[in-house]
């Protein structure tokens, strides 16, 4: 899987032609492998919520079909970028679980928790 983001910004002009200041757009794009999309498909998780946006969550699915915003700051577009790629790094660990049905998991101990086991 893949996060395609771009940015681009546009000045605002007034009723008489006038600068009004400058509005920037995030545009970011889910791209996922065959694989993905079949999983996804086949456990129903497309609207699976990933952040809300006001009062609208922000599934799986708007990101794969693409999400655009327009801000009126840097520091906005900046953190609802971060916020989207907070978002995705739920979907490695989803995808795993997905991939794992019809499966066992052998787990050793003692468990390797952040690096701390045998300390």
């Amino acid at each position: 899987m893949q996060l395609v983001v771009s940015r681009a910004q546009e000045d605002r002009k007034g009723m008489l032609g006038g600068h009004k200041g400058v509005l920037f757009r995030l545009y970011t794009r889910l791209e996922l492998t065959e694989e993905e999309e079949e999983l996804l498909s086949h456990y129903k998780m497309w609207s699976y919520s990933l952040f809300a946006r006001g009062q609208m969550p922000v599934t799986i699915e708007d990101l794969a079909e693409g999400d655009l915003q327009t801000v009126e700051n840097v520091e906005i577009l900046l953190r609802n970028e971060e916020i989207v790629k907070r978002a995705l790094d739920q979907l490695p660990p989803l995808m795993e679980v997905l991939r794992s049905f019809g499966g066992e998991e052998i787990i050793e101990y003692p468990r390797d928790v952040d690096g701390l086991a045998g300390a």
